[in-house]
């Protein structure tokens, strides 16, 4: 035995000796035992592709991955505001600064009050979030002292994360259909201001449709001219023929009247700035105007409709496939495997410096 003892010198008492008897003492007195509460869910919405595995099994019955709210929760649960949320009448302080907790492992051991951002850091080693890709699922691990804690804060989690993706639901319907209303508004009020435009127009003009109106015009006028050709014809034939002929006179009167009709129902058409031809381009702009604010106003309404479908389908949310358990026997620290790491790895570096040393001497020999 005094042969073995003096074999062990000084570098092996540093480097294995000491080491491994600090990690039995850790290890088997002091670390306290820590519990795992675990809940996986997936967030899902109705209108995106789904991956393979449990994907697929949900996309039969017509649901999908929400990619882009799963990273907000990921980053949220490891957030401060998660932490401020669930510590609330100081609950994760008491949690983990309980004096049942080892004084290596409890928060603020020393009992100094320790800040939020102390707190947040302590936090951040305590909770994780991964996210698997091809599953589309996410897991939350929760690591705590006791295990009813563990499943307390998993749950709380849990639900603030459901609340969040409820709030980015209302938020982004709420977004999408105001928008969609203030164009339906907009496109109400310009079809009114283009409507009221041409009413007034055509009450000061005395119009309704200058182009039908000129239609209805130049028929008369058509009318006119070949009842002036045949009077015209009648007077000429009585005035070859019979010159003294009573009728002469009424059929120059009657040719005189329809010259001036004509010359007037002409005037009506075109030639005078009240005339049809002159309101007829202020109206078909003001026209024009009206039936492009109707049809916005339509596109308006459909735009409306469609934002009203989309925000449905844009409905994302929590599905839980695993609640937090209750975790009923400390999965950590696994203490054997703790003190035989700390042995394996002071031999190890008690060999290399071994030879190191015993390299240097040779050398200087």
């Amino acid at each position: 035995m005094t042969r073995i003892f003096k074999k062990i010198n000084g570098l092996m008492v540093m480097t294995v000796i000491i080491p491994t008897v600090i990690a039995c003492l850790y290890f088997g007195i002091f670390a306290s035992d820590v519990y795992i509460s675990e809940s996986r869910f997936v967030v899902r919405s109705p209108d995106k592709p789904a991956s393979s595995g449990i994907g697929v099994i949900l996309k039969s019955a017509g649901f999908s991955n929400a990619g882009d709210e799963i990273y907000v929760v990921q980053n949220y649960v490891k957030s401060r505001d998660a932490l401020k949320t669930l510590n609330d009448k100081d609950f994760i302080q008491r949690a983990y600064g309980s004096q049942s907790v080892s004084v290596f492992d409890r928060f603020d051991p020393l009992g100094w009050d320790g800040s939020f951002e102390d707190l947040y850091k302590y936090y951040q080693g305590k909770v994780d979030v991964q996210h698997e890709s091809v599953s589309s699922t996410t897991t939350m691990t929760v690591r705590a002292y006791d295990p009813e804690n563990a499943r307390k804060i998993n749950l709380l989690l849990l639900q603030q994360a459901e609340e969040l993706v409820n709030r980015l639901n209302e938020r982004g319907r709420r977004d999408l259909i105001e928008y969609a209303l203030r164009e339906v508004e907009e496109a109400k009020d310009a079809s009114r201001r283009a409507g009221s435009a041409l009413a007034s127009y055509r009450n000061q003009e005395g119009v309704v449709d200058p182009e039908q109106q000129a239609t209805a015009q130049l028929q008369m006028i058509s009318k006119l001219q070949d009842e002036l050709i045949n009077t015209e014809t009648q007077l000429l034939q009585l005035r070859t023929f019979t010159p003294q002929n009573p009728q002469i006179p009424v059929l120059r009167t009657r040719v005189k009247g329809l010259k001036q009709e004509i010359d007037e129902q002409l005037g009506r058409v075109a030639g005078n700035r009240k005339s049809l031809a002159a309101t007829a381009q202020q109206f078909q702009r003001l026209q024009l105007e009206s039936q492009f604010a109707d049809r916005q106003l339509a596109a308006a309404m459909t735009s409306l409709q469609e934002a009203q479908n989309e925000a449905r389908r844009k409905q994302a949310y929590v599905e839980r496939i695993v609640s937090p358990n209750i975790p009923d026997e400390a999965v950590e620290p696994r203490r054997l495997r703790g003190i035989l790491s700390t042995l394996i790895l002071g031999l190890i570096a008690w060999g290399i410096l071994t030879m190191l040393l015993a390299g240097v001497r040779e050398h200087n020999d």
